[in-house]
């Protein structure tokens, strides 16, 4: 008659629910730093797209010899599509204050006389007066600078 092993090869119960716990503490950790490291890369690219609007009105007021554009629209009929041919999403969403107004679009709101944001808005604010963009928003990133400093920093 043969005995059956001493030590049986496997892991028991107790072993296993500690490495499942051990796996839930971890990923209770990561899953927040996850949503962080997504909204600062949503920042990144805002502030890319920003410049690059920017830029392309820089270059439209040195063809057109000291005149901004009047619009942003880069819609065929108006002389800015040449310069840009979209306009790109502001893609920050106000991640890092709760219950924030998200400035997540597209849409170009005008201002004169040098205005800036002075609350939550969506999209970006162009001042054709003097050529500046701005996100449109007074809501903080994750550095608590308000998004409409992007360019300025």
């Amino acid at each position: 008659m043969r005995k059956a092993p001493v030590n049986p090869a496997g892991f028991t119960l107790i072993e296993l629910m500690i490495v499942v716990a051990i796996i839930g503490i971890l990923m209770a950790i990561a899953l927040p730093r996850f949503g962080q490291m997504l909204e600062k890369s949503r920042e990144g690219d805002t502030k890319g797209n920003l410049n690059s609007i920017h830029s392309a009105a820089s270059i439209y007021y040195g063809d057109q010899r000291g005149i901004w554009p009047s619009t942003l629209s880069t819609i065929a009929a108006y002389s800015f599509s040449q310069y840009l041919d979209v306009v790109a999403p502001v893609k920050v969403t106000g991640y890092f204050v709760a219950g924030a107004t998200s400035p997540v679009g597209s849409l170009v709101t005008m201002t004169t006389q040098a205005s800036v944001p002075t609350g939550s808005g969506t999209g970006w604010l162009y001042d054709s007066t003097v050529g500046e963009v701005y996100v449109n928003s007074t809501v903080t990133d994750s550095k608590s600078l308000p998004y409409s400093f992007y360019g300025f920093e």
